[in-house]
């Protein structure tokens, strides 16, 4: 049988289904596949289509209509619409009202010649077990709006459908000025008129402005400024440029034909643990990754050289269970987890700068600026400083020493911050690098550091203020969990406390980027045992769920007034009796109904955990009632 041709693809943020109560409500963004049989939707990643997660057949659908958003939803979740079909509601959100039609449209089109289509049908949500619009508890009851379907198939049969899989065409007014560009770097946005740009992608420059700024196009019509040092014209009269060699040569860390011999002479001299670079072998068309870790020896470094991988369908992998479209999704994967290799691939060999790539322009602070005022407190890696930017806004100073064995790690977690932005993350103002000491500059937080805040005034509480804290903390896991970070060292140390004693996540250090929320640590790492799940401590395998894990462990740090967990036991005891079952006592100042939320964090199972959007939706209750 030919495969059906595809009417409309295109992401759509998914709401669960709730077929069971006990399910949390949450929300994914899906690539949706919709053909004249099949209406079918995968896991995605940057647009490309990833593992099948669900199907219907557009047979059995019997209304498709749009959806009263719910009162105060943000913009992502402003223009709903559902999918009805045998018993059970799809609900989907489009970008805007535009978006949404053509899916209405396009589902109307797939399914204008069912035999039995729905009357009426409902025009709220169905919310934790009622829908919105009539009360009514049960799924299949009646809908309680005639549904006019003859309206909308008028409607789909007298518009166009449009494509935008592509980069939208110059238009001829604009002239030679355009040309076509691709991302070197992540950008996100910070303000009106400017755009966000991935990796790899490319875009249409409609001009190039003074100041190092440049208007852009990107596939969906959206314009916008971007630093011009994040973007690179592309030779658009190159005819290969479509092959996986011209793909992969704007990158910084394919090397060419570079021998084995010179590579590792390259990697050796570089000296950094995960320096990679990506090379041609001697067969044409086999592309070789290779390697420099000190995991196996400390002193001089070991170089490993992994094949490029090509499945029979064509796709990429170093490892088997990880396949990959293109090289560069394959490399940006690795980047963030090692999966099976000797450690993740952190920078390339070619890039000598100490200086982060996000750092330049935007994020860069003139040192002469900043003026430190006292210590804050000190570590392994290097002294916190209180400061003063522009000498009128306290800052807090993050200064590591040079030649600490921590400057990469340094580096990385100013990068992570640049990507994260919320109420209940300590803020990111900037970094200064381009001497030593590198600065990473944040917020003050004037109350310090939760845990000591805990020990010297945690008696001075109400015990509504122990709630709210862990809610905040919960708040700001919520958000890393649904921005796929794992923060890997969650704990009350690494929290701050503000003037109004709103606490707020810092010290990303150890957090990194997942895809597919999991990463695994390479050989020696360190992780804070007292902390960590049975999977961190057996298998070095980190989750959003091991975060979970070490937030119940905070949880039980706030109730305690900042005992240290497992106080009696050494880490090598802690994790024995991790294993046989042992969970930390109730605190004194904990209910019977907090410890339980504390125990849902300590299940041996990381899918029996909850996630942080069903922590946080219960300890709202908590601090409600």
């Amino acid at each position: 049988m030919s495969e059906a041709k595809i009417i409309k693809e295109g992401i759509l943020l998914k709401m669960s289904q709730q077929k069971k109560k006990i399910f949390p409500r949450n929300y994914k963004e899906r690539l949706f596949v919709l053909t004249s049989q099949t209406l079918v939707y995968y896991e995605q990643e940057k647009g490309k289509k990833k593992r099948k997660k669900g199907s219907i057949l557009t047979e059995r659908i019997c209304c498709v209509e749009k959806v009263e958003p719910e009162q105060n939803a943000p913009e992502e979740k402003k223009f709903p619409f559902q999918v009805v079909y045998d018993e059970s509601i799809l609900y989907m959100f489009a970008k805007d009202d535009a978006d949404r039609m053509d899916w209405l449209e396009s589902v109307m089109k797939a399914i204008q010649g069912n035999y039995k289509l729905s009357a009426k049908y409902h025009k709220g949500l169905w919310v934790d077990g009622v829908f919105l619009c009539c009360g009514q508890a049960i799924k299949n009851a009646p809908g309680c709006c005639n549904w006019h379907q003859e309206s909308l198939e008028l409607r789909a049969s007298s518009r166009k459908l449009r494509d935008r899989t592509h980069l939208p065409p110059i238009p001829e007014d604009e002239g030679s000025a355009c040309v076509e560009v691709v991302a070197l770097y992540d950008y996100t946005a910070r303000k009106t008129g400017e755009l966000s740009v991935v990796k790899g992608n490319r875009y249409v420059c409609l001009e190039k402005r003074s100041g190092d700024w440049w208007k852009i196009r990107d596939t969906a019509g959206s314009e916008g400024l971007v630093p011009s040092n994040f973007i690179e014209e592309v030779d658009t009269d190159n005819s290969l440029r479509d092959s996986v060699e011209n793909d992969i040569e704007i990158y910084t860390w394919y090397v060419g034909n570079m021998s084995r011999v010179k590579t590792e002479q390259l990697l050796r001299e570089k000296g950094k643990e995960g320096s990679f670079v990506v090379r041609d072998s001697s067969q044409k068309g086999v592309y070789t990754v290779s390697l420099f870790s000190r995991a196996l020896d400390e002193v001089n470094g070991t170089v490993r050289h992994y094949l490029i991988n090509v499945s029979t369908e064509g796709l990429y992998y170093l490892a088997e269970n990880h396949l990959f479209e293109s090289i560069p999704q394959m490399i940006e994967y690795h980047q963030h987890n090692g999966a099976g290799l000797l450690t993740r691939l952190r920078l390339p060999a070619t890039e000598t700068d100490l200086t982060p790539q996000t750092a330049q322009g935007v994020w860069e602070l003139s040192r002469k600026d900043v003026r430190l005022v006292k210590e804050l407190g000190s570590g392994q890696f290097g002294v916190v400083q209180l400061g003063v930017w522009k000498d009128e806004h306290r800052v807090a100073i993050k200064m590591v020493k040079e030649g600490c064995m921590s400057s990469d790690e340094f580096i990385e977690e100013a990068q992570i911050m640049m990507k994260l932005r919320h109420p209940k993350l300590v803020r990111l103002y900037g970094v200064c690098t381009e001497c030593f000491p590198i600065y990473i500059v944040t917020e003050f937080m004037s109350n310090g550091c939760l845990l000591e805040y805990l020990r010297h005034h945690g008696k001075e509480l109400q015990p509504q203020r122990h709630l709210s804290m862990c809610l905040d903390v919960c708040e700001a896991m919520a958000y890393l969990e649904d921005q796929q970070f794992i923060h890997r060292d969650l704990a009350a140390r690494n929290c701050l406390v503000d003037k109004d004693l709103s606490v707020k996540v810092s010290d990303f250090g150890m957090a990194r980027y997942v895809l597919d929320d999991q990463y695994t640590s390479s050989v020696g790492t360190k992780f804070p045992v007292k902390w960590s799940a049975p999977e961190v401590l057996n298998y070095n395998r980190f989750s959003s769920k091991s975060d979970v894990w070490a937030f119940g462990v905070l949880m039980w740090e706030v109730y305690s007034l900042g005992k240290q967990p497992y106080e009696h036991y050494d880490n090598a005891r802690v994790a024995e009796r991790v294993m046989q079952g042992h969970r930390l006592y109730r605190p004194q100042l904990a209910t019977d109904q907090i410890y339980q939320v504390m125990k849902s964090c300590w299940h041996e199972l990381p899918e029996e955990r909850p996630n942080f959007q069903q922590l946080f939706n219960d300890i709202t209750a908590y601090c409600r009632g």
